[in-house]
């Protein structure tokens, strides 16, 4: 396998990833900001729909070939095509196959929810001072526990579980990934609950996950969630959680309490107003730029 790395102009990237899958047999292409580490560096929350506030001015691709043949071609189509001005040809370089998924999860070790509460790949050891831990491997599903989004729900739920007398007969974690925050729901008091995914491989992850955690879920379909759940969590991103605002807030019980993440907090005056038919969104955890937006249900349901 061969790796053709391009300089590109950032105006051009779409346009040269698509040539490079679509016409010249590249197996994957990946996007960096070549300015990343410098001044010029441009940070980018992206997500569709969602105009982003920032953009790279040059781009490094880098595409898998599957030999030096194939990217030598490519590189030459290029370089001799009418936007060739737009881009360098940096390097056509042996790349050793790998199982990039497990080689970049090798990268995430113990994570701190709270003093006593830890996210524990299962690659790693697990640290003297963790007294409640998750052990996980995502597998092909999002959810390592690292990140910002999902360390606030995960926080969110520890301290808003049994610890705090809480009791949620069921819960729903929507859009389950790897099936952390469900297993923390578990965990955390929940009785009965539910984790759907459209991946079926975030489906994999979980049921793999719940087993290994010695915590009962039933992880499908979306179409499987059968509502009311006095808790409901969804991790997603903003474009979809607008999309999914009748059908989340139909799934929450009376009394009920909604939990989302996923969203920038620029983002927040849209969430709110989406859901506003149905409940009340306030943010309740700010984590690097995302927040956490909480709704509670009570008393009569407002119609739409």
């Amino acid at each position: 396998m061969h790796a053709l790395t391009l300089l590109v102009d950032a105006t051009a990237v779409e346009a040269i990833c698509d040539r490079l899958c679509d016409d010249l047999d590249a197996l994957s292409a990946s996007i960096e900001d070549a300015d990343a580490g410098t001044e010029s560096e441009a940070p980018v929350f992206d997500e569709p729909g969602v105009e982003s506030t920032s953009a790279w001015r040059r781009a490094r691709v880098s595409a898998l070939f599957a030999d030096e043949g194939a990217a030598t071609v490519a590189a030459a189509a290029l370089a001799a095509s009418d936007g060739a001005d737009t881009l360098r040809i940096e390097s056509i370089a042996a790349v050793d196959e790998q199982d990039w998924v497990r080689l970049t999860q090798a990268q995430f070790g113990p994570c701190q929810i709270t003093p006593a509460f830890w996210i524990v790949p299962t690659w790693s050891e697990v640290p003297a001072q963790a007294r409640e831990v998750i052990r996980l491997d995502p597998g092909r599903a999002f959810g390592t526990g690292t990140h910002p989004t999902t360390r606030m729900c995960l926080r969110w739920i520890a301290e808003h579980g049994s610890a705090a007398g809480t009791a949620w007969p069921r819960a729903l974690d929507y859009g389950c990934g790897s099936g952390v925050l469900a297993i923390a729901a578990r965990r955390f008091g929940a009785r009965q609950v539910d984790a759907v995914d459209i991946d079926p491989a975030a489906i994999e992850a979980t049921r793999a996950n719940a087993l290994a955690n010695g915590v009962e879920i039933a992880a499908g379909l979306p179409a499987d969630a059968a509502g009311p759940y006095q808790l409901v969590v969804a991790n997603i991103l903003a474009a979809p959680l607008k999309l999914l605002a009748p059908v989340l807030a139909a799934l929450v019980d009376d009394p009920g309490q909604l939990v989302l993440s996923g969203v920038l907090a620029r983002q927040a005056d849209e969430l709110r107003s989406a859901y506003a038919p149905w409940l009340d969104l306030a943010v309740t955890a700010e984590d690097e730029g995302w927040i956490l937006l909480v709704g509670t249900r009570s008393g009569v349901r407002r119609m739409a």
